[in-house]
């Protein structure tokens, strides 16, 4: 996936949902745990010197896998590179539990199926497709795709 530098300056600037000194170790062979400035802003992961204004890294959130490591620590690691991980280390329990659920919950795929789930039931209570009105309700990206049966059409 491509992004525009300039685009992502800008977002890191944007009012994040999280943001924390964390301590933060890179993927790669030999990195060491450093303090860093981790800011959540819906999906990207933006970290930063602690003392610099413009982000130093960005990881997208999306499909990837959040694990708790253990009491005040949890790691990241993409599908398709599970052996490197970046790894965080928060200053107590509660707060790594919560940047643990915010992060599940800032991908597309989390709000993807969210918002399937949310259809169906609209369209179980009122026998109608709350996205029908806006013209998307055949689009592919609304459909449930895990076995799940397609939504009933509605009663004539």
């Amino acid at each position: 996936m491509r992004f525009n530098e300039k685009e992502l300056i800008f977002l890191s600037r944007q009012p994040s949902e999280r943001a924390a000194e964390l301590g933060m170790r890179g993927p790669k062979k030999g990195d060491v745990m450093k303090r860093r400035l981790v800011k959540l802003i819906v999906n990207f992961l933006f970290y930063f010197r602690t003392d610099e204004e413009e982000p130093i890294g960005a990881l997208l959130l999306e499909q990837c896998r959040v694990e708790r490591e253990d009491d005040m620590a949890f790691s990241i690691a993409f599908l398709d590179e599970a052996e490197r991980k970046y790894l965080f280390e928060c200053d107590s329990q509660e707060q790594c539990l919560e940047w643990i659920d915010a992060i599940i919950k800032a991908s597309y795929e989390f709000m993807r199926k969210n918002l399937i789930f949310y259809r169906s039931e609209i369209h179980r209570l009122t026998g109608k497709d709350p996205l029908e009105q806006y013209g998307i309700s055949d689009e592919t990206r609304f459909q449930v795709s895990s076995g799940l049966p397609p939504l009933p059409p509605p009663p004539t």
